[in-house]
C-alpha cells in the first residue's frame, strides 16, 4: 500500500513529469511548411482529409521555424540549399525533431553528384528515416507514429 493508492482514493492523480511532457509533445507536433522536391507533394497530400493527420495532432503546418518543432526534409537537398536548411533548423526552438522523408533526403537517392547532399544526417541529427521515391502519404503517417513512439520514451535527464 503506497502513497499513490491513498492519493487515488482522494481523487488525486500522480505521474512523472516526463510522462506528462512526452504525452503533450507527442500529441501536438508542429511541422514546418518546407518542401524541396517531389516528396513535398506527397507530404502535402498527407494533410488532406483522406489521410487525417489531425488524429496525431500534427495538422497545422507552421510557416515560421520559431513556431515549429518538427522539420520534415522532403526530397533532394542540394548543397546550394543546405545553408538555408541549417539556418531553419537552428532557428527552431528545443525540443525539435527531424524526419528525413524520401530516399534523396536519407542518402542522396539516385543523385550521386557533387552538388547533392548524400544524406541530411551528415549535417543535422535525424530522428526518423523514411525511405521511398517518393514515399506515399501513409509513409509520412508511419514516420510520425515512429516519432511519437520515440518522444514517448524520451526523458528530461537525457535532453541536453
Amino acid at each position: 500500500m503506497g502513497i499513490e493508492k491513498n492519493l487515488a482514493n482522494l481523487g488525486i492523480v500522480t505521474t512523472c513529469l516526463d510522462k506528462v511532457l512526452n504525452w503533450s509533445r507527442k500529441n501536438s507536433l508542429w511541422p514546418m511548411t518546407f518542401g524541396l522536391a517531389c516528396c513535398a507533394l506527397e507530404m502535402m497530400v498527407t494533410v488532406s482529409a483522406r489521410h487525417d493527420i489531425a488524429r496525431f495532432g500534427a495538422e497545422v503546418y507552421r510557416g515560421s521555424p520559431r513556431q515549429a518543432d518538427l522539420l520534415i526534409v522532403p526530397g533532394t537537398l542540394t548543397k546550394k540549399m543546405l545553408p538555408m536548411v541549417l539556418r531553419l533548423y537552428e532557428q527552431m526552438p528545443e525540443p525539435k525533431w527531424v524526419i528525413a522523408y524520401g530516399n534523396c533526403a536519407c542518402t542522396g537517392g539516385v543523385f550521386r553528384t557533387y552538388n547533392v547532399v548524400q544524406g541530411i544526417d551528415q549535417y543535422i541529427p535525424v530522428d526518423v528515416y523514411m525511405a521511398g521515391c517518393p514515399p506515399k502519404p501513409e509513409s509520412l503517417l508511419t514516420a510520425i507514429m515512429m516519432l511519437r513512439d520515440k518522444i514517448d520514451k524520451e526523458s528530461l535527464k537525457n535532453r541536453g
